[in-house]
């Protein structure tokens, strides 16, 4: 690794950025400051290593341009982030009465709490399967990403991160400077209201903290979007609107069905096999059938659309819409019967004993539903979210290549299609695109814990 007159304060900012954080984390647990930043500032200062030795900081170097200097800045700042939350964590602990103890703050008792080294033997199958099929391609995919790559082709330059720049493109559009002046007005407009309504009598300033959280949505998804070139902009939409319709589609759906097969009908076991058993059946498959059913020439759908309605059936192999709406349909119906499967066991736990008394109450069906029934269903409606949404981001993509390949015009190619398209020419395109999705999935993942966790409510 060669070490660029640029680095140098950047090595500077993040052993100041360690060592504050880690003075602060010792404080809060009540130890003195100055031990937490000489470990964590330490840990900021070598954490870029992480990054910078694979990339041979190249990203610095004078004849960069500056798109590929701002990736070096954040893959500098990553490494030491990473290292900085890592050694805080456990150097927090060791510095602790009781030392490695203070990692687990679960229950003292166990069969193996006097012999620690039984459990990483009964774990040791199971790790060595994630890491050769988990950690190692993780990283071969992370190497592939910085070089060119070809089928056949002997040698495998390296390439810094070309391969990530080509994605890239930033700009300022219209659609990134309205959610902002959004955010602005619904931020100006909540305080306004907090300190008007002092006594919290009115419900406004709760209206207005809804608006702005879903200003922050819309700014982070735009200002996200702007990042990306013109190229993989499109790609980056396209993911968007398959996995948001996937996701509330399928949840709505499949709670209400779950709600209407949860009645005391006759035969409702019968209903609910039939209803989970397409869940059985593969993404590929699935676009197959829709395929067969959307066919414009011979489909079902068709046939029935233009008998009991006077107009024709688009069709979707030439309409970007519809295309879309049909991989939604077909991926919402695959994975339709694992909702309904976790929705009925959660409405079995709800109290009967509180919905009756809401009644006697007055409180009517809706208003049952909405403050007792969803509120019961949260932890479930989580876990779907986060299950549905990793789905929609990796697996839809069995269902697009039988379906529509991606098309028509590219309608229908989301992130996964993309990469695909990408290896077949350079395995490292397709290695940047896969690593980019995967930091995508993280972040939205991270999101839903911090921005729903706490409106999860666990018991009745």
């Amino acid at each position: 690794m060669v070490l660029y007159p640029l680095m140098l304060p950047l090595f500077l900012v993040t052993a100041a950025a360690g060592a504050l954080i880690g003075r602060m984390v010792w404080r809060n647990a009540g130890l003195s400051g100055r031990p937490g930043a000489l470990v964590v500032g330490t840990a900021g200062l070598l954490g870029p290593l992480l990054t910078m030795v694979p990339l041979e900081s190249c990203t610095f170097e004078p004849d960069r341009t500056a798109m590929d200097m701002a990736v070096g800045v954040v893959a500098f700042v990553g490494g030491a982030a990473v290292a900085v939350a890592v050694v805080a964590w456990i150097g927090r602990a060791l510095s602790m009465p009781g030392g490695w103890a203070n990692l687990d703050s679960g229950d003292r008792t166990g069969s193996y709490r006097n012999r620690p080294i039984v459990p990483w033997v009964l774990l040791l199958p199971s790790l060595a399967i994630l890491a050769v099929f988990l950690y190692y391609p993780l990283v071969e995919t992370l190497r592939l990403s910085t070089h060119l790559v070809r089928r056949g082709a002997p040698r495998e330059p390296f390439v810094c991160v070309d391969n990530y720049t080509a994605l890239l493109g930033p700009s300022l559009e219209w659609w990134l400077i309205a959610p902002v002046v959004a955010l602005v007005l619904s931020a100006v407009a909540t305080r306004t209201a907090q300190r008007v309504d002092r006594d919290g009598l009115s419900d406004w300033p709760a209206r207005w903290r809804r608006v702005r959280g879903m200003a922050v949505i819309l700014t982070v998804l735009a200002a996200t979007a702007s990042v990306f070139g013109p190229n993989y902009r499109p790609v980056f939409t396209t993911t968007l609107i398959l996995t948001s319709g996937v996701v509330l589609i399928g949840l709505a759906v499949g709670l209400a069905i779950a709600m209407l097969v949860s009645q005391p009908v006759r035969g409702r076991s019968i209903y609910r096999t039939l209803l989970i058993w397409p869940y059985a059946i593969s993404p590929p498959i699935a676009g197959i059938l829709f395929f067969v059913m959307f066919d414009p020439l011979t489909g079902i759908i068709g046939h029935l659309y233009e008998t009991f309605t006077p107009w024709d059936m688009p069709n979707y192999r030439t309409d970007p819409t519809l295309a879309r709406v049909v991989v939604i349909l077909s991926s919402v119906w695959k994975t339709l019967g694992f909702s309904i499967l976790f929705y009925i066991a959660g409405l079995q736990n709800v109290s009967t004993q509180m919905l009756e008394a809401a009644q006697m109450d007055g409180a009517n069906a809706w208003q049952r539903f909405r403050h007792f029934i969803l509120p019961s269903l949260t932890p479930i409606t989580f876990f779907l979210i986060v299950t549905n949404v990793t789905y929609a981001f990796f697996q839809v993509f069995g269902t697009i290549a039988y379906l529509t390949r991606g098309g028509p015009a590219g309608a229908t190619t989301d992130a996964m299609t993309a990469i695909v398209e990408a290896a077949r020419g350079n395995v490292g395109d397709g290695a940047a695109g896969s690593m980019v999705l995967f930091a995508m999935v993280l972040a939205v993942t991270a999101w839903q814990f911090r921005a729903t966790g706490s409106r999860i409510h666990y018991g009745n």
